[in-house]
């Protein structure tokens, strides 16, 4: 299983990458929106899971998800928002673009072991 981590904050990035290869992840991480889609745009079909920040400059996480969704090399491509948007129409509107699901910062690594449980069946 390969993820890609994408936040502007490097402690975020170490933090859920650590939680991911503990549970067998090969984690690469992505310093903003842009970085974060030229990655997948490279390699198409490589990640099978990746974890978005909203809130990154240069592209936000809400932009890369619409254009990963509008692609359909992505497909199969398993989005977890990763935020500290806590209100529900920002969760609805991340859902609505095509998040598989909603993880709010802060959490814990039980909270994100259980959003990825539950996207298993994407995969």
């Amino acid at each position: 299983m390969r993820a890609l981590v994408v936040d502007d904050s490097k402690t975020v990035r170490m933090i859920i990458g650590r939680t991911l290869r503990e549970l067998g992840y090969e984690v690469e991480d992505a310093v903003d929106g842009q970085d974060a889609l030229d990655r997948l745009n490279e390699r198409p079909g490589y990640f099978e899971v990746a974890l978005l920040d909203w809130n990154m400059p240069q592209m936000n996480g809400m932009e890369v998800l619409k254009r990963v969704r509008a692609d359909e090399r992505h497909r199969a491509l398993v989005i977890l928002m990763v935020t500290t948007e806590t209100e529900v129409e920002h969760m609805a509107e991340a859902l609505e673009a095509g998040a598989n699901e909603y993880v709010m910062k802060p959490f814990t690594k039980d909270i994100l072991i259980e959003k990825l449980e539950l996207t298993r069946m994407h995969f």
